[in-house]
């Protein structure tokens, strides 16, 4: 009897998400939003005397090129895919960051431990704007140089250089490119390690016990029992993470790194259309970012229901 009711147990269909309905309190607050737009957009025509004109963007988009008799991309489309160069990157590196900060928080060791929490509580507590300038002027300023990438980069092959320029954008900028990858690595890497550090705090400790039982050394527990899942684990905000690493680009057009924000300053100066360009990066940004959300959220599910 017990067995049966097991098994009815066991083979019961999942139960299946309700759809959403759209509520009273819903309605109010959509059709609240909207309406706050609409008097912020009336307010902007009226006591501001402002005169929208965004043809003044488009040109800044693509370009016709007279020489190559094409049209290429220009500033802001330069600008934005250097913001998801600096993300992609970005998240890769501070992932290795996190991941190795993420085994020191939890090392039985107390020095790996130390190294670990001052890290994470050094980049926590700067203000993101103070600490772009002190690793820009301080730190990096003296290590760049030395590396020489931009001159190492041009005596390589033409192909060579091309390839660079599809994952790094263009070669005579790769040091800037670099300099802002490593910045908002480091930023970023501190809240990877967190991520990282209650990935492997989650995993039963009778995962670790049976690991060890069978006769596993401490790493290759580490190896094949914890990482494996506490990555599973942090996957979903790991997702999160990256799409705070493409707003979070926009800190280094502080130090003149040439990615979205950057690219549209100076189209705002050029043009003294201030409204239009930045409404418009803005767009760029909630598209962006919005878009990755519904992707993610998406293969989360998925992800889900392929392990139930």
């Amino acid at each position: 009897m017990h067995d049966q009711a097991a098994s009815s147990v066991s083979t019961r269909p999942a139960p299946r998400r309700r759809r959403a309905h759209w509520s009273w309190i819903d309605l109010v607050l959509l059709f609240g939003g909207v309406g706050l737009l609409a008097y912020l957009a009336w307010q902007t025509n009226t006591a501001f005397a402002y005169h929208w004109d965004w043809s003044t963007i488009w040109p800044f988009i693509v370009r016709y090129d007279a020489a190559s008799g094409r049209w290429v991309s220009n500033l802001l489309v330069d600008g934005l895919l250097t913001t998801l160069r600096l993300a992609f990157w970005g998240i890769l590196l501070a992932g290795i960051i996190g991941t190795l900060m993420g085994l020191c928080r939890t090392s039985r060791r107390l020095f790996l431990r130390m190294v670990g929490t001052s890290y994470v509580m050094l980049i926590r507590n700067i203000p993101p704007v103070v600490f772009v300038f002190v690793f820009v002027y301080f730190i990096a300023s003296q290590i760049m140089p030395t590396l020489a990438i931009g001159d190492s980069i041009a005596q390589w092959s033409s192909g060579a250089q091309f390839w660079i320029g599809i994952l790094f954008g263009t070669p005579r900028l790769i040091d800037n490119f670099v300099l802002g990858l490593i910045c908002l690595s480091v930023f970023s890497g501190a809240y990877v390690t967190e991520i990282v550090r209650a990935g492997i705090e989650s995993v039963p400790r009778a995962q670790i016990e049976a690991g060890k039982s069978l006769g596993l050394s401490r790493a290759d527990v580490t190896r094949f029992v914890v990482l494996p899942q506490a990555f599973r684990n942090v996957v979903p905000p790991m997702a999160g993470q990256f799409i705070q690493l493409i707003k979070d680009s926009s800190l280094v057009s502080l130090v003149s790194i040439q990615e979205l924000t950057f690219m549209a300053q100076d189209v705002q100066v050029s043009t003294q259309r201030v409204f239009e360009v930045f409404v418009f990066i803005a767009v760029v940004y909630f598209a962006i970012c919005f878009g990755l959300s519904r992707v993610f959220a998406a293969l989360e599910r998925r992800y889900a229901q392929a392990h139930h």
